[in-house]
């Protein structure tokens, strides 16, 4: 903490532990919760829940309404590109930067979330439609960088996953319980993590709505803010390295 800068380096860095994955993982939870909840009360929809506008999509094609099949499609097709440009980031710099991989999607999702705010500034229906596609692409990153960075244990925009866990490792409790001798118990260290990652994930949310009641669109620029807090020091260090003689 007496070093932010080598602190968010350490965050973002290639190598990885548990305890590094776990406070980066409860970071972006928080801001995925607070963009999240912000996008519903900019756009009327959240924009981290693919499964809704699958439905949303799968609804509106059957009944012929095709404008909303149309923005259910670009929200869906967001998303997609934001994950899959999230790789291609970090695959290029697993061969040209290894120690920027994650640093780089990260900086880039601050980028894209302070571009989030702009939407406020676009008047109407195309406004509306670039700040959605932008807060999807964002959340698709967000979901395949930690999902990369954590070897698919976690994935920080997916709440329905994790209240499932959740949900599992209780029941394994009580089970455990019920039956002691089918040495049945609950993994109490993902449950913790769980709980967490929810926790932390609820409260981002609370602060979304409640920054964006106060600010609207504005509201994202702080949450840009600790995006490339996190990864730019390391992505300066790179680049300055890379320019000496």
């Amino acid at each position: 903490m007496r070093n932010p800068s080598r602190s968010a380096r350490m965050l973002v860095t290639s190598r990885r532990s548990s305890g590094n994955d776990l406070i980066l993982a409860t970071i972006l939870a928080f801001i995925a919760g607070a963009a999240n909840a912000g996008g519903f009360f900019a756009l009327g929809q959240y924009t981290s829940h693919m499964t809704g506008y699958l439905s949303f999509l799968a609804d509106n094609i059957a009944i012929a309404n095709l404008w909303i099949a149309a923005v259910s499609a670009l929200a869906i097709g967001a998303f997609v590109v934001g994950a899959g440009f999230s790789a291609i980031l970090i695959n290029w710099a697993r061969n040209h930067a290894v120690r920027q991989q994650y640093a780089l999607p990260i900086a880039v999702q601050g980028g894209f979330l302070a571009c989030f705010a702009a939407g406020g500034l676009l008047s109407g229906e195309v406004g509306r439609l670039f700040a959605l596609a932008c807060l999807c692409f964002i959340m698709g990153m967000q979901n395949a960088t930690i999902t990369k960075i954590s070897g698919a244990r976690i994935r920080t925009t997916h709440a329905t996953g994790m209240v499932t866990d959740i949900g599992i490792e209780l029941g394994r409790a009580v089970y455990g319980r019920l039956r002691p001798g089918d040495a049945v118990a609950a993994d109490r260290i993902k449950l913790r993590i769980l709980l967490q990652l929810v926790g932390a994930f609820l409260l981002g949310g609370v602060l979304g709505a409640i920054g964006y009641g106060m600010v609207g669109f504005l509201f994202s620029l702080p949450l840009a803010a600790v995006l490339l807090a996190l990864g730019l020091p390391d992505m300066i260090g790179h680049f300055s390295r890379a320019s000496r003689p």
